[in-house]
Parts: structure tokens; sequence; C-alpha cells
């Protein structure tokens, strides 16, 4: 019988829940005229919510529900920025969807559902809560990513995220069925303990695999990659930088908890298997990146290979590795915002701004929006002192002192390999002559400017202050 205490412990995502619901209202009663108010009532749900999460936040971990959620300080930070990502991708994209005539209530709604399942997810203590909040995040993504009916590209990428996404989903089923088949618990924490008692059978093992497969398939590391590209290209861009951003905040927290908390025991199994997996996504993702002419495609190739070096942080398998590894996961979150967000601020009607030609001459025609754009290239190839440096850095050191120096030094080189396909992003709006209608800031609106201005500085602002990020990384893992 669930008592007020369980409430409250889930208090911003019963929160979230009614809001989404009144929002649903709204929007069928509103005029079209009138959806600017939803919109701002939107933003305005998302920045409460992130004030119930810090707020609410106890000092120790806590659970409810019989240990079917757990509120801790590490799922604390997860939730706080997938929340602020989901305000950046609603104030960039309203320019775009005006343009377009897709200004509806269903944007907002799905993703705010899928946030709630992102926010289920991180803060699970038991493998059914894991699957229903993942459930929940790619039921919303593919309704998203199809939500331009008229467009046959959106709707070949939306079979195509739900074909390979039902696929994953049910060999990670299948593979939560044989842990507890072997574990005799759907318990995160009795899973543990069971391990640590020696109850690892091959059937655990094996099962492991299936889930590593999800795990793998949900942050878009290689070989289980096939699906970003597409889906990155096919998906309207605002639908784009949401996947870009909060899936792959979604996709750590969902690797923590499965591998942390669950099946911290079988780390000897699991850590080279990451390993490979690392090196093959830093691999095919910056190789095939270098020849890509879409910058929405390149974008996605760069995904796969940012969550190759993500992983090299998980598989150190330490509180430091993991918080290396979320440091990592909050900094190409925000790095992907200013990317897409500058993209966005391209777009205007007639015109989508998805060909890396198309910002030819930019410099010229919209010169603080290049320079923009160029701190995102420059953050994401981890050029100092901007703030991707610092999350290379750590997630390499997190690699040697797991003892995988051979991963760490293929991380430096991929590093290099990758830094020119984003040098030819750079070279393009600065050296190359702008064409006749090619890309340049038509959005009159002002909030896009100015919160894109203010995402694209804090990446220099942290690259010299990341300090504090990182030491909220640490302590909400127990380090000092």
């Amino acid at each position: 019988m669930p008592t007020i205490n369980d409430i409250l412990v889930l208090l911003p995502e019963f929160y979230l829940v009614a809001a989404a619901c009144l929002l649903l209202l709204m929007d069928a009663f509103i005029k079209p005229e009138q959806r600017g108010t939803l919109h701002w009532c939107s933003i305005v749900v998302l920045l409460v919510a992130i004030y119930l999460v810090i707020a609410g936040q106890p000092d120790v971990t806590v659970t409810a529900f019989g240990n079917m959620f757990i509120r801790d300080p590490a799922s604390e930070i997860i939730k706080v920025f997938v929340l602020l990502c989901t305000v950046l991708v609603f104030i960039f994209s309203r320019p775009y969807l005006i343009d377009r005539k897709r200004f509806v209530g269903e944007f907002y709604t799905l993703m705010i559902f899928a946030v709630i399942g992102v926010m289920l997810m991180v803060s699970a203590g038991n493998l059914v809560m894991i699957y229903l909040g993942l459930e929940m995040l790619t039921l919303s993504s593919y309704a998203l990513v199809a939500l331009n009916r008229d467009s046959p590209l959106s709707s070949e990428a939306a079979i195509k995220y739900f074909v390979l996404g039902a696929l994953t989903s049910g060999m990670l089923l299948y593979g939560m069925s044989m842990v507890y088949g072997a574990a005799g618990t759907l318990d995160l924490a009795q899973l543990h303990e069971a391990i640590a008692q020696g109850t690892v059978s091959r059937l655990m093992v094996f099962g492991l695999i299936f889930m590593l497969v999800g795990i793998a398939f949900e942050l878009g590391a290689a070989p289980f990659h096939m699906w970003i590209p597409d889906v990155y290209q096919g998906a309207s861009t605002p639908v784009t930088t949401f996947i870009a951003s909060v899936s792959k905040l979604a996709a750590f927290g969902l690797a923590w908890r499965l591998l942390d908390t669950g099946l911290a025991g079988l780390s000897n199994y699991w850590q080279p298997m990451l390993a490979v997996i690392s090196v093959l996504s830093m691999g095919i993702g910056n190789l095939v990146a270098l020849v890509q002419t879409n910058i929405k495609r390149m974008l996605a190739y760069s995904t796969i290979a940012h969550m190759g070096f993500l992983l090299m942080g998980i598989t150190n398998a330490t509180p430091g590795g993991y918080a290396s590894a979320m440091f990592y996961a909050i900094c190409y979150a925000l790095m992907s915002t200013v990317a897409f967000g500058v993209v966005l601020a391209m777009a205007r009607a007639g015109f989508e701004c998805e060909e890396i030609s198309d910002l030819k001459g930019l410099n010229e025609r919209s010169p603080w929006f290049a320079g923009m754009m160029a701190i995102s290239m420059f953050s994401l190839a981890g050029v100092p002192p901007l703030f991707g440096f610092y999350a290379k850095y750590l997630v390499l050191q997190a690699a040697i002192n797991a003892g995988y120096l051979w991963l760490a030094i293929c991380g430096i080189v991929m590093a290099i390999i990758g830094l020119w396909y984003y040098l030819h992003v750079i070279k393009v709006m600065y050296f190359d002559q702008p064409e006749e209608g090619g890309a340049t800031v038509s959005a009159s609106d002002s909030s896009l400017r100015v919160v894109l201005s203010l995402n694209g500085l804090a990446l220099l602002a942290l690259g010299v202050y990341w300090g504090p990020l990182l030491g909220w990384c640490r302590r909400s893992l127990g380090l000092s």
C-alpha cells in the first residue's frame, strides 16, 4: 500500500505527469493562434520540475514503493540536466515549428512524457522499473521522429527506429529474464548482494551480454549504431536535438544503474566488452564522419564516437570512473544543443540548413552565431581550454587507471582524427564564400538568440570553471 512518503519521494515525477495531462487538455481547447501560451507554460512546467528535483533532494538516499524507486544525488544530477536540455530544445525549436506550421501541442507533451520515462529509469531500483522507464522514453521518441507525417524521410526514420528499438528492447528484456532466473530477484540491490555472495552462473553472464546490447543501442554505440544516422537526418531538427542530448543522458543513467547498482560484481565480464565497444564506436564514428556532407549525419557519427569516449569512463567500473562518464555525458549534451541550436537558428521557412555547404560564409552573414558554432565544434573536438577538452581528459584518465592503456591510446588517436571534420565545418564558415540563399540567422525570436548565446558561452565558462560541476558529480557518487 503506497504511503505519503512514497508519493513525496516521487513528487517531481507525479507533478510532471499531472502537468503533461493538463497541457494535453489545454492544447485540446485553445485556438491555434494561442499556442504560444502552451509553449511558455511547458517551459515553466520544466523549470518548476527542476526546482522540485533540487529542493526536494534528501541528504541521504531514499527509496519508495518497496525499493522500486531510488532517489539519490546521482539521479538528481541527471534529472536536472535532462530537464534543462529539454527547456533548451523547447526554446530553440519555437521559430522552426512556427515557420513549418508544426507548432502543435503533441511536440511538447510527447517530450515531457519522454522526460518522465528518463526520470523513472535513472531512479529505478528494480529491473521492471528500468524497463518501464525505457519503454516510456522510446515510445515517445518513436512518435516524435514520425511527427512530421508529410515527410517520407521522417516516416522511414521512425519505422527503422521502431523496428530496431523493438528488437533491442526484446533482447534487453530477455537478458533481464535470464538474470532473474539465475539470481531469483528483480531488485537491483538484492541482485548486487547475490552476486557478491557468489551467485554467478553462465546463465547470468549470458543475460548480461543481452543487457549490454540494450545499453549499447540506447547509447548509439557500435556495432548497434545503425539507427543513429538515419534518425538524426530523418527526424525534424528539434527532435534530433532532443535525441542527441536528453537520450544520451538517459542512456548513461541506464548504463550506470544496471552496471553499478545491480551488476557491479560482474565487472570482470563487462569491462572488456565495453572496452571493445568503445574502440569500435570511436573508430566507426570518426572515420565515417570524415566523408559526410550532411551536417546532421556528420553530427550523428560524431555522437557514435563520443559515446565511445563515454564508455571509457564506465569501463573504469569505480565511482571515479562513473563520475567522469557522468561529467562527459553532461558535457556532450550541452555541446550538442549548441551545435543543433545553431542549425535551428539558420533554418527558415522554405530552407533547411542540413548540408555543411549551407554554412558557407556564415561568418560574413552572422558572425556571432558563426562564433557559437565554432565554439561548439572546437569543444566537441576536445580543444583546450573548452569544456570538451576536460571531459575527454577525465575519461582517458579513467581508462588508464583501470589498466586499459591501449584503450586510452586508441582514444587519443581517434580524437586527433575527429579533429579534421570539426575543423572542416569551421573552415566552411570562415573561409568559403557565401552562396546565394545560404544560411543566415533570420529568426526574429529573441529568446532563441539569447539562450543559444548563453548556451554557447557556457562551454567557455565551464571550460575554465569546470571544477564545481565535476565536484558535484563526484560527491553524488560518494567521493570527496
